[in-house]
């Protein structure tokens, strides 16, 4: 017998789910009721939901980038990478711009780290397929503004902002892993909002160090990239993209205009706002604004997080370049939803420096805290690295103590720890060294103090001792980490040999970390699991098994690190319920 329709007003059972009203709680009695009698669907429509080819395109990711994982890197060879760029493509048709273009920056890590690469980084691998499995995972269940944000897009919309009149903050290279390089200026109203102007295209460190005297693409200025981080730019008719980057459409018109410092208004502000409430909205933003580099259609953006490192969208914007991605207030804000909000500025003192395994890193004293403060690019071709190697003279002799005003960003890490982008001048605090495109001489910096001059040789201030590069107490997050590591470089069968696994999960639980050592244990047995047939043959591994384990703890030791970054800082814990 058929079931009865159900009463009037109420949805049937195989009705589409919606998204949760507001319950009487919340409204008026008189508004309850009303709701309550209103016919179902009326005016509220279902969520918008993954399509069949969209779920069939996340699988397909989720099997190869799973395949990739079970062999690692050492075994991922061009039939692996074949099938994950598969998957990548059919993403792509798909409408699934964000995932394909995680899945195209894994395979280029692979490939990186076969080729022996010295720009590899373990870490840049593990990211790239723990993004492609999370966006996998969460696709074919995702619905409404948390669908459209998996997806991510293809191209930034620009809207018309008016009249802006800018002023020059900072230039930075971009280089990227995906083949696209180039020149990111950042620029800040009045406001304290930022803006950027970007010029990214397919290349090397090469255009990465000489796109910055190429002239920007806005209006009919013949400033330069190098000179609009010192100038200012009156813009008429200005469009700007929800991530903030300045459009050249032909009704934008822009004419050079006068700069200021860093210690003027109105970019003073910007050092204005508290470390921790910088480092919150860094930790939020992180969470809640896609970034650049999850839209991809080949190319890199300019622009956000990454676009100072690069992301990975190459789509052409308004501006025709590669790539995409005054409220009145005293203080900027979250920056509207724009890319930025992981840009740190701060007033430091330089202390000393410490020694790690990708080098030297300065230790300053920001408001109480020490900070690390590393180059933000290993490329010999762009300066970053001689610059800091010269910076640490000024805290190893040549006036330890120094006080300067830099723009980083931030690294999430258990301890307080940067990427330095630009700062004051040592000999000149009103003028700024944009630190991956200009090149410190020794002469910018003070003058080397003179043994004797006072008859006391004690008078001479001893260079700070090198401090160690881990601090005692430190929570062992590092012990799921590595194993996460090792996964993602040899593969399952690294992690199936017998080993401490017993001994580093105890570790976790004594440190309070049980959901870390219950993580470590099952990725451990999921790995070392393998089922026989009737005739005690072994069966192949599950491989969507083991990539479930590994992609929990990836994302645990993530959120960890997060929150001991947040207090490290002493901000306040970013949420994960957006996440």
């Amino acid at each position: 017998m058929p079931p009865a329709p159900p009463p009037a007003g109420e949805p049937s059972l195989t009705e589409a789910p919606r998204t949760a009203p507001p319950t009487s709680a919340t409204l008026p009695a008189t508004a309850a009721s009303a709701a309550d009698d209103a016919p179902a669907g009326a005016d509220d429509p279902a969520p918008e939901s993954a399509t069949p080819a969209q779920r069939t395109a996340a699988a397909a990711l989720h099997d190869a980038a799973a395949a990739v994982l079970e062999a690692g890197a050492d075994g991922a060879g061009a039939v692996l990478q074949a099938e994950l760029l598969r998957a990548a493509h059919t993403a792509r048709l798909a409408g699934l711009p964000r995932a394909a273009g995680r899945a195209v920056a894994a395979v280029t890590a692979l490939r990186a780290a076969r080729d022996a690469d010295p720009a590899h980084r373990l870490g840049d691998l593990t990211t790239a397929l723990r993004d492609v499995l999370l966006l996998a995972h969460r696709l074919p269940e995702a619905t409404g503004p948390e669908l459209a944000g998996l997806r991510g897009r293809v191209r930034q919309p620009y809207t018309p902002d008016g009249s802006l009149r800018l002023y020059g903050l900072f230039a930075e290279p971009v280089l990227t892993s995906t083949g696209y390089a180039g020149t990111v200026t950042w620029t800040a109203d009045a406001a304290g909002r930022l803006y950027t102007v970007p010029d990214v295209a397919p290349g090397g460190a090469e255009r990465a160090a000489g796109s910055a005297d190429r002239a920007v693409r806005i209006g009919d200025t013949s400033l330069t990239h190098r000179e609009l981080s010192r100038a200012g730019l009156a813009v008429s008719g200005a469009t700007v993209s929800p991530t903030g980057r300045l459009g050249a459409g032909a009704g934008v018109r822009a004419v050079r205009a006068p700069g200021v410092s860093w210690h003027a208004e109105p970019l003073d502000r910007l050092w204005a706002v508290p470390v921790a409430e910088q480092i919150a909205r860094a930790l939020a933003g992180d969470l809640d604004v896609p970034k650049a580099k999850d839209t991809d259609s080949g190319g890199d953006a300019g622009t956000a997080s990454e676009a100072g490192q690069a992301g990975e969208s190459g789509q052409a914007g308004e501006s025709g370049q590669a790539g995409e991605s005054g409220d009145g207030t005293n203080q900027p804000t979250a920056q509207d939803g724009r890319d930025g909000r992981d840009l740190l500025f701060l007033d430091v003192t330089l202390i000393g420096t410490v020694r790690e395994a990708a080098g030297e890193c300065l230790l300053a004293d920001c408001d109480g805290l020490t900070v690390r403060l590393a180059a933000a690019h290993d490329d010999p071709a762009l300066p970053d690295r001689e610059n800091l190697r010269l910076l640490a003279l000024l805290a190893h002799g040549r006036g330890p103590g120094t006080r300067l005003r830099v723009i980083a960003r931030l690294t999430p890490a258990p301890l307080p720890r940067a990427v330095l982008l630009a700062a004051s001048r040592p000999t000149d605090p009103d003028a700024h060294v944009d630190l991956g495109l200009d090149r410190l001489r020794r002469a910018d910096l003070p003058p080397e103090p003179t043994a004797g001059t006072s008859g006391d040789a004690d008078d001479a201030r001893p260079a700070p001792t090198v401090q160690p590069a881990t601090a005692p107490g430190e929570a062992p997050v590092h012990l799921l980490r590595r194993r996460v590591h090792q996964a993602a470089s040899g593969g399952r069968r690294v992690l199936a040999f017998p080993g401490s696994k017993e001994s580093e999960a105890a570790r976790l639980r004594r440190y309070g970390l049980g959901t870390a050592g219950e993580l470590l244990t099952a990725l451990h047995a999921s790995a070392a699991e393998r089922a026989r047939d009737p005739f005690g043959r072994l069966l192949p591994a599950d491989t969507g098994r083991f990539a479930t384990a590994w992609l929990g703890a990836a994302v645990y030791t993530e959120e960890v690190d997060r929150a001991l970054c947040a207090a490290a800082w002493g901000a306040s814990s970013p949420g994960l319920d957006s996440r």
